[in-house]
């Protein structure tokens, strides 16, 4: 693959903030910065930086950090007035802990190590892909709170005095929940610890079912979304809508991945090998995308439990010394496989 420097005469390195952006602008073969501008987090500011490269002619080509957060406003400007934009997951800091640092002197960084890079990333888009996205967030908060909530009253019930505590002795989590939820902390009289705790235990267990409806509607809404975009994912063994809607906000669109091996890398199940001698191993790769990796675990799991021919397959490898968890990682690298040659074809028409 050519390198980035061989394809445009000038490089635009965005340094992104919540407020302001700062841009350099870099020649592509001298490196020398040719103009900087700081502008305002805006539509405005957006097209002001548009105009600045406008200034220097030749093709061109954006670098940023952040197009998923930060940049996201930028990065979709950008993209509609066709421009060519890098992702960038981590500029090069530099190696002395005293090294200079600005808005400045990041961006040109940013355009520097894009230049310098063999493999260039493509920002995540589209619409699906956005809406699964914040779904998906929203989703992942609301069932962790929900969750502390409801440790919070599994505490408070055992700390809770004895007249209060009786009414939940013997029962499940979800019962718990459901006889917090029916406290009448009005009804009683006299100590105010025991109506402090009723009042704050039916509080709690409220929140817990507020917050578990409002994570079954995101659930909804996202399968919605899955079955209208690709639903042909859900019909692999082991991929629900929750699963479905991981791995297309991971991968986002056709060609963003250039291969199956660089999908893999992404999920972070690419094998890396740790061999010395004659041993022949691979280590845990702990990079890429950790919703994405653990997408491909759910994936490998229900695998192995319903489907037989993963069964089968665990079974000999079992018999030739791979433990479980080397079979996992086989399996996920696998399914990486399947699933980059499923997202990167186009659908069937229903």
């Amino acid at each position: 693959m050519s390198m980035l420097a061989e394809l445009v005469e000038v490089v635009i390195g965005v340094d992104t903030h919540s407020q302001t952006h700062t841009a350099a602008v870099v020649d592509a073969h001298t490196g020398g910065v040719l103009a900087r501008a700081t502008v305002i987090a805006d539509p405005d500011g957006y097209q002001a930086l548009v105009e600045l490269a406008e200034q220097h002619s030749g093709l061109r080509a954006w670098a940023m950090e952040g197009t998923g957060g930060y940049g996201a406003g930028l990065a979709r400007h950008l993209g509609e007035a066709g421009e060519l934009v890098i992702e960038l997951d981590r500029p090069k800091r530099p190696a002395r802990k005293a090294g200079a640092k600005s808005d400045p002197i990041d961006a040109e960084r940013a355009a520097r190590d894009a230049l310098a890079r063999g493999q260039l990333a493509q920002p995540k888009t589209g619409p699906e892909r956005a809406a699964l996205q914040m779904r998906l967030t929203a989703r992942r908060a609301a069932i962790e709170a929900a969750t502390a909530a409801q440790r919070q009253l599994l505490a408070m019930v055992i700390t809770a005095p004895e007249v209060v505590r009786t009414r939940f002795r013997g029962q499940s989590t979800r019962a718990m929940l459901t006889t917090a939820t029916r406290l009448r902390p009005a009804t009683t009289s006299g100590d105010v610890e025991v109506l402090t705790a009723l009042t704050v235990l039916r509080n709690l267990a409220r929140r817990v079912r507020f917050l578990e409806t409002e994570a079954a509607d995101h659930e909804a809404a996202i399968r919605a979304i899955v079955r209208a975009w690709r639903p042909d994912l859900l019909e692999l063994t082991g991929v629900g809508p929750i699963v479905a809607a991981t791995v297309l906000t991971a991968w986002s669109h056709p060609g963003r991945c250039r291969s199956d091996a660089a999908f893999a890398m992404l999920a972070g199940t690419a094998p890396i090998p740790a061999s010395s001698g004659k041993t022949v191993r691979y280590r845990l790769n702990r990079s890429g995308d950790r919703q994405l990796n653990r997408a491909l675990h759910v994936i490998t799991l229900s695998r192995l439990r319903y489907d037989q021919r993963t069964r089968d397959y665990a079974d000999r490898r079992r018999a030739q010394g791979k433990t479980d968890r080397e079979i996992k990682r086989c399996l996920k690298r696998y399914i990486a496989r399947e699933l980059y040659r499923r997202l990167e074809a186009a659908p069937s028409p229903a």
